[in-house]
């Protein structure tokens, strides 16, 4: 191939530098065509790459003529990869102390791993106590569900190669357990839960399934096709929690007025609608292909709230409530 010439499939310009980064690291002494060679692009790119490093980096690369070679003029720990701003830089460090709560739980240690590199690459570019901010804000996540990270990175790796799985999965309702068989779109983290949504064998229909539920997870070498139209967005358009119906119903909540202040403040779905009533109070319309787990959600907010469409969910709340009065 012509030198100079662009060669198909090459990484982009950062993870480029990135790499020539590690190869100049502690000493190292390299050249354009054992860059070239190594990261599959042409000399001419990698001598643009090692200007922008050196010109617009800020980095000590210099090239040595007397033995055709690039070093670093002095030893350099950090790939200056970001520049941010305090606010962003506090930004961050609250995001991190947002984890906190899912230490031990799926992606907590990556994401803590990458929040350290992040952090690192930022050194001597800003100067910030951040001890004061960090100290004065936390989280609080209840009901976190348990998720196996053994489970779940074999469940990222089909979901990213878009391979079939085998699993043993229990239902809530059922005492023995089935082996089940699906495709894999998509994972999803719903009230602090993750869920797997993707084409059920069996059924050859969309289904969620719980990952704290799912054992003896196999990625198979069957590969299938994802549905182009497929989206979490579309998925979940008419979801209030994290399973999906097949029904089409609009719901009328009426709160009390100081319910209403609390019901105001937060988003709760895509399709909410607010009415302002007399005296304070709140009508909530939203436009649900499930009620179960809309049900369970106003039965929470006690005599607070009245649901006044559909008749459905008003029988579903009565009997409910009923039972719940017979165990006192």
């Amino acid at each position: 191939m012509a030198q100079g010439a662009k060669l198909p499939n090459s990484r982009p310009p950062l993870a480029r530098m990135l790499r020539i980064h590690e190869e100049l690291q502690d000493g190292h002494l390299t050249n354009c065509t054992k860059l070239a060679r190594l990261l599959e692009v042409s000399t001419k790119t990698i001598s643009r790459d090692l200007e922008f490093m050196r010109d617009q980096l800020g980095l000590p690369v210099e090239y040595d003529a007397t033995i055709y070679a690039w070093r670093y003029a002095y030893p350099v720990k950090n790939f200056p990869t970001v520049q941010v701003s305090e606010g962003e830089l506090l930004a961050l460090l609250v995001a991190r102390k947002a984890l906190e709560p899912y230490r031990g739980t799926p992606y907590h240690d990556q994401l803590t791993h990458a929040f350290d590199k992040l952090a690192a690459g930022l050194r001597d570019q800003v100067s910030f106590s951040a001890d004061a901010g960090y100290a004065n804000v936390s989280f609080h996540h209840q009901g976190l569900s348990k998720a196996d990270l053994q489970i779940f990175e074999r469940l990222s790796l089909a979901v990213r190669d878009h391979r079939e799985i085998e699993f043993v999965y229990l239902k809530p309702q059922n005492t023995e357990p089935e082996t089940r068989r699906m495709q894999p779109y998509h994972l999803a983290n719903r009230e602090n839960a993750w869920y797997v949504i993707g084409l059920d064998a069996d059924k050859q229909a969309l289904r969620t399934f719980a990952v704290s539920r799912m054992k003896k997870v196999t990625v198979t070498a069957w590969q299938f096709t994802k549905p182009a139209d497929f989206t979490p967005e579309k998925y979940y358009a008419k979801s209030f929690g994290a399973f999906v119906g097949t029904g089409d119903h609009r719901v009328v909540i009426r709160f009390n007025a100081e319910a209403a202040a609390k019901i105001r403040e937060r988003f709760w779905h895509e399709t909410q609608e607010f009415k302002e009533l007399p005296a304070g109070g709140l009508e909530l319309r939203l436009h649900l292909n499930s009620l179960d787990e809309i049900c369970r959600w106003v039965l929470g907010w006690a005599d607070a709230a009245e649901v006044i469409a559909p008749k459905e969910l008003r029988h579903q709340i009565k009997a409910a409530a009923k039972a719940t009065a017979a165990r006192y």
